[in-house]
């Protein structure tokens, strides 16, 4: 009895430890989704834009679109993206922006849509800091004038650049406290907080965000829990807001409508772009 409980303890250990060397090997696979085919332009679909391309600070080419919406005074959004397909597929949500006023800058990060080499942590957050530098030493934007805006994965993207730099606020749709938090939310029985190279630790750089907050999460979220934005919350500076949405991870600020729009227009005229 006893010989036979330890073999099937060590097949038991035998599995998880092979389910933990998959989970290594395969982490990339598990958190980037890139497309590279561009599914329409902006002038396609009847917007005005500016193809643009800037490099990180390790040389990687990064390609994206500066969508004005002809009101210079206001103020630009940039937009950093979720974890799957690339900026040809967010243009519900720049249509949102250009009906509030908002000018549009949407960079893809490296291995989405047309910007070059492979992603990473890291390569994100040069990503990001090397899209706001096309803003404000490029285009001449004020960072007083300009809302970082994260999306999902984008949001751990977003709180690393805001919490270096100078925006004029900061939006967070549908994000999550840490890559490993959210592994171990997925594969309870595994080591993951361990096993995981990623650490995308956003609740850690809450505390040094300085500007105004908005977060938007739904409680329908299949993916991040409600708790993940309540954890976002409590740990950030004031000024802070969390306006709670309706639907799936990656529709609910179409599915809650006016819920959404209300709010992203008040969070725009407080920080001073309507």
């Amino acid at each position: 009895m006893l010989k036979s409980a330890t073999h099937i303890l060590l097949l038991v250990l035998l599995a998880m430890a092979a389910m933990s060397l998959w989970l290594r090997l395969n982490e990339p696979r598990l958190i980037y989704f890139p497309e590279r085919a561009i599914a329409a332009t902006p002038q396609q679909l009847g917007m005005k834009y500016e193809e643009v391309w800037l490099t990180a600070e390790d040389g990687v080419q990064l390609n994206g679109w500066f969508m004005p919406c002809g009101r210079p005074s206001g103020l630009t959004v940039l937009l950093l993206h979720g974890n799957a397909g690339n900026i040809s597929h967010r243009f519900e949500k720049y249509g949102i922006f250009h009906q509030l006023g908002l000018d549009v800058f949407a960079p893809d990060y490296r291995g989405y849509g047309n910007s070059a080499g492979e992603p990473d942590e890291a390569g994100l957050y040069r990503d990001a800091r090397a899209a706001y530098r096309y803003l404000v030493e490029r285009r001449g934007v004020d960072p007083r004038k300009l809302v970082v805006y994260g999306e999902s994965l984008g949001v751990a993207v977003a709180v690393d650049l805001a919490s270096q730099a100078t925006v004029a606020g900061l939006v967070l749709e549908e994000g999550f406290t840490s890559a490993p938090d959210v592994g171990q939310e997925m594969y309870p029985f595994l080591p993951v907080r361990r096993l995981m190279r990623s650490r995308y630790d956003t609740l850690g750089k809450m505390g040094r965000i300085r500007a105004p907050l908005l977060i938007f999460h739904s409680r329908d979220d299949e993916f991040f829990s409600a708790q993940h934005a309540q954890k976002l919350l409590a740990a950030a500076p004031a000024p802070k807001e969390l306006v709670w949405l309706h639907g799936g991870h990656n529709d609910a600020f179409m599915q809650s409508g006016e819920i959404y729009r209300d709010a992203l227009r008040r969070f725009a005229d407080s920080v001073g772009g309507l």
